[in-house]
């Protein structure tokens, strides 16, 4: 009578999806190390100069026209009149200014003409005007 010798279980270790899971561990360092920037580490103190460059304020705007004539300026509700004073109030502290227009499109367009006219009154050159 012969007898089957029944299989042993094999009890070693897979080492293929260990050297893939190895493999992009390593990859994950070695990209998500250069990402770090290593000159915020350092504590630099940097000497005063006579011919160094002063940095300009810049004063940006926001300006908001909906279709029910209300406008917004920064996120504040102001008219007509009083939108241009204060952009000319803001404007003495700053060197340069910027604006960015976003008028609803059903707006009369005289309105957003009139509100160009302020912003170039105002001597602030970089206009911008929203769109979708």
């Amino acid at each position: 009578m012969r007898f089957r010798k029944e299989a042993e279980e094999d009890y070693s270790l897979q080492l293929t999806p260990l050297v893939d899971v190895i493999f992009l561990l390593l990859i994950f360092f070695m990209v998500s190390t250069a990402f770090i920037d290593f000159t915020r580490r350092l504590d630099i103190q940097l000497p005063e100069a006579k011919a160094a460059q002063v940095v300009e304020k810049v004063k940006s705007f926001v300006i908001e026209m909906g279709v029910d004539k209300k406008i917004h300026l920064n996120g504040i509700l102001v008219t007509m009149e009083s939108l241009e004073a204060k952009i000319k109030s803001e404007m003495k502290t700053a060197a340069r200014g910027s604006a960015i227009i976003k008028a609803d499109k059903r707006l009369p367009y005289g309105n957003v003409v009139k509100v160009l006219g302020i912003v170039k009154d105002a001597k602030i050159r970089d206009i911008g005007i929203a769109v979708h």
